[in-house]
């Protein structure tokens, strides 16, 4: 079956205008957000536990209607196209709906009909996905006796079965072992740099952003707080920290001397280390250990710190990402949510 295409000529996979949901209450989960993300990107969606990005995401899979604002996906709007966007996208939800008592293969098969792949077809794009995944030899197993990454892993089977250039991954790797995260994580960098999909990620783990985005919106409260390359947020907030230790305590003061023309001393992490936020970056670094050389100063450890995405969030919002959200705006009450899920 050929990936669906696009019903408009746009390099935008994804785009969202004044985007916003309240829900029952008076509750806003999304407040007037703006998105634009190019075909073939993946883009990480930031942001802690209630902090709006699965509101967004079933708001741009059509299983949400905004309150007000407008998006397309695929070329189509989401309110008024909501069929044709279905038919472009793949979703894998926090919420893994698998029959227990089917088999990995029967429900990938089952897929397959509805999508009206059927016969020889049916059975061989189910064999290829099994594969594709790593649950060739557990293909006739109830689902039940998967593990959560297997489940994780089957979900994705099934959002990937009818080609789709749009990919929406909710939280996808929550629960995860590292093994399990790190398969995962690997499909999906395929899937964008073979494949051409398009991926929306959303999570709370700074490092599958940091691995896996070109680009990357942080969200708190319902707002974009910032938004752009890994790198150019990172830039942004800090420079990166040299940090070293003389092998000979003594010398602290010529090490300190040394580094003063390269950067603003920071506080020490440890007795008898020296740290400095470099003023330009790492391409100092030589010139650093010719300095340190030419002082005389040997060297026991020298290392060389970059800011971190978790320091974004910390600049963008004042607080860490770790931990957060605990406060925050829910995602999607249940009673709505749930309405509406089961709606669409």
């Amino acid at each position: 079956m050929t990936n669906a295409g696009f019903a408009a000529e746009t390099d935008l996979a994804i785009e969202a205008r004044g985007l916003w949901r309240t829900f029952k209450g008076g509750v806003e989960a999304v407040r007037g957000i703006d998105l634009a993300v190019r075909r073939g990107e993946v883009f990480g969606f930031l942001g802690p536990n209630g902090a709006g990005k699965t509101t967004t995401v079933r708001m741009l899979c059509t299983l949400l209607p905004p309150t007000k604002g407008s998006a397309t996906v695929a070329g189509v709007d989401v309110v008024s196209e909501a069929d044709q966007v279905r038919r472009r996208i793949g979703v894998a939800l926090q919420e893994i709906g698998l029959d227990p008592l089917q088999t990995g293969r029967e429900l990938l098969e089952l897929q397959c009909g509805l999508y009206g792949i059927r016969g020889a077809d049916g059975r061989g794009r189910t064999a290829e996905l099994l594969a594709l995944v790593g649950l060739t030899e557990a293909a006739e197993r109830r689902t039940k006796t998967y593990s959560g990454g297997m489940k994780r892993r089957l979900d994705l089977a099934l959002a990937l079965l009818h080609n789709p250039r749009i990919l929406f991954l909710d939280e996808p790797t929550t629960g995860l072992d590292v093994q399990s995260r790190t398969a995962l994580w690997d499909e999906v960098a395929r899937l964008a740099r073979e494949e051409g999909t398009t991926v929306f990620l959303t999570t709370q783990y700074l490092e599958e952003a940091d691995v896996l985005a070109d680009r990357v919106g942080i969200i708190d409260r319902g707002t974009i707080v910032a938004e752009g390359t890994p790198a150019q947020l990172k830039a942004q907030v800090a420079k990166p920290t040299i940090e070293l230790v003389p092998r000979d305590a003594g010398r602290c003061g010529d090490a300190r001397a040394a580094l003063a023309p390269f950067g603003t001393p920071v506080a020490e992490r440890a007795a008898g280390s020296i740290a400095v936020r470099l003023n330009s970056g790492a391409d100092q670094l030589a010139a650093i250990v010719r300095a340190l050389d030419g002082a005389d100063v040997a060297v026991a450890h020298l290392a060389l710190h970059e800011p971190t995405l978790d320091d974004v969030f910390l600049a963008k919002t004042g607080r860490s990402l770790e931990g957060a959200g605990q406060a925050g705006i829910p995602d999607a009450p249940a009673d709505p949510g749930n309405r509406e899920r089961a709606a669409a």
